[in-house]
């Protein structure tokens, strides 16, 4: 019997939630239960969760009247943790029956909330997460009832279940806009190089390959997403990894020294030499590449640099600076090299505030940068890499830069066909539509062109 390929871009499992909750920046403008953007409408009893109509509402009722008269007495203008909600709402399934439930993620096999592991211990080591969990049991002693609400330490194993096993929900750009609990899809573990991407219809998961997959049956040990943000040298990411997981990565990616040494490059003296060089190997004197002698001064200039990028980054975590990221890349010119990953973040946080700003040439200029560095780090179909020719495209069209857009929307469309599928409202309402008016006017470019 021939055997079936999985091609890339195939949906290999869809997943509603056991358990979500809306990010709160979001709830004057998403609905509680469909997750779409559109106008919404408060609940009118407790005045606190908003739908988009009468459909959803009626949907969300039977897991929302119980909580509903708990919101409706707290104080007007609170905004509840989203982690005390989504608790709360994970209790009250499971008090439902949420035990039984059998989250797919194949034809045959399944997975139960009991399969979950709570990680109790790590939990209770974790001076962070326990001061959280009783920020939150305090907030979820209003939010349930005394006879419903578990035990102390059942909700300790609850939390830790919650804290290991949620997704973050992505708009289609990639935006976090909530957080669900997938019990079928809590199966798939991590790698640094992941072979599959989740993205969201809504609050519907969906996991599709981003590689072809030769064989019959998808065997879910052999494919890994990505918990983390994979620009960042192989010591954040595992740092962060073992932070938020408890688990140290040993994939290939982590184990491969020249990536490392990459991601914290510095640039070669030599200006024209394009070799990325490390400053912590004491006994590199020379260019390897070209020969240009690499002195203290040298090394001293790359760590000062280092620093004061790596500390204004965390600075504008939240909030990009256009004057920061561009006092940052002036100071990095011919230090840091350009696949540094700190050189990679400041370029994105320039090109997002350049964009915020309405500088479209100066935003196109920092894209144009960062696609290279996004190209070396990630995977050929990875979202943030088509998101990102999508963005290029666009300026470009605004611009009137016909054959440029073009060829880079085209790009976008090959990879977003594949992370977000035909039908997703990216690709057949923002993308196609672009590469339309590209297409034309590359035509009128080249008819104009042509008569000249």
């Amino acid at each position: 019997m021939k055997k079936t390929i999985h091609r890339r871009g195939d949906v290999i499992l869809q997943e509603k939630p056991f358990a979500c909750v809306l990010d709160p920046r979001y709830r004057d403008t998403r609905c509680d239960r469909c997750f779409k953007e559109t106008k919404v409408m408060k609940c009118s009893n407790c005045l606190y969760v908003r739908y988009c109509g009468r459909s959803c509402q009626k949907e969300a009722w039977s897991n929302h009247k119980e909580e509903c008269e708990k919101l409706k007495v707290l104080p007007s203008g609170l905004v509840v943790p989203s982690a005390a909600l989504m608790m709360a709402r994970i209790v009250r399934r499971l008090l439902k029956g949420g035990d039984t439930h059998k989250g797919y993620y194949t034809s045959k096999l399944y997975r139960k909330f009991s399969d979950l592991m709570p990680h109790e211990e790590n939990i209770q080591q974790d001076s962070k997460r326990m001061d959280h969990f009783a920020t939150l049991f305090v907030v979820l002693q209003r939010l349930l009832d005394e006879a419903a609400r578990p035990t102390k330490m059942e909700l300790l194993r609850i939390y830790g279940k919650m804290c290991i096993n949620t997704f973050n929900i992505l708009d289609n750009e990639m935006n976090t806009i909530g957080t669900g609990m997938y019990i079928g899809a809590s199966i798939i573990d991590h790698s640094c190089r992941p072979n599959v991407v989740v993205l969201f219809d809504g609050e519907t998961l969906q996991m599709r390959l981003l590689e072809d997959y030769p064989e019959q049956e998808l065997d879910f040990s052999k494919l890994f997403i990505s918990y983390i943000d994979l620009i960042d040298t192989t010591d954040v990411r595992r740092e962060q990894l073992a932070d938020r997981y408890y688990f140290r990565c040993e994939c290939d990616r982590c184990r491969d020294e020249q990536e490392q040494k990459r991601m914290n490059a510095a640039a070669c003296p030599n200006g024209n030499c394009p070799e990325p060089l490390s400053m912590d190997n004491s006994e590199l004197e020379r260019c390897p590449a070209c020969g240009t002698t690499i002195t203290q001064s040298d090394r001293e200039t790359f760590h000062e640099i280092s620093n004061f990028t790596r500390d204004h980054l965390a600075q504008m975590k939240n909030v990009a600076y256009l004057d920061v990221s561009r006092l940052c890349l002036q100071k990095q010119q011919n230090v840091l090299h350009r696949y540094n990953v700190h050189h990679i973040k400041t370029l994105e946080n320039a090109m997002e505030s350049a964009l915020n700003l309405e500088k479209w040439s100066e935003a196109t200029g920092y894209a144009l940068k960062l696609l290279e560095g996004f190209r070396h780090y990630y995977s050929p179909f990875h979202p943030m890499l088509g998101l990102t020719y999508l963005k290029i495209g666009k300026l470009e069209l605004y611009e009137c830069h016909f054959p440029e857009a073009l060829k880079h929307l085209q790009q976008a469309a090959k990879i977003l066909r594949v992370t977000h599928g035909e039908q997703d409202d990216l690709y057949k309402r923002v993308l196609v539509p672009l590469l339309c008016d590209a297409a034309q006017g590359d035509m009128g470019h080249l008819a104009i062109a042509s008569a000249e």
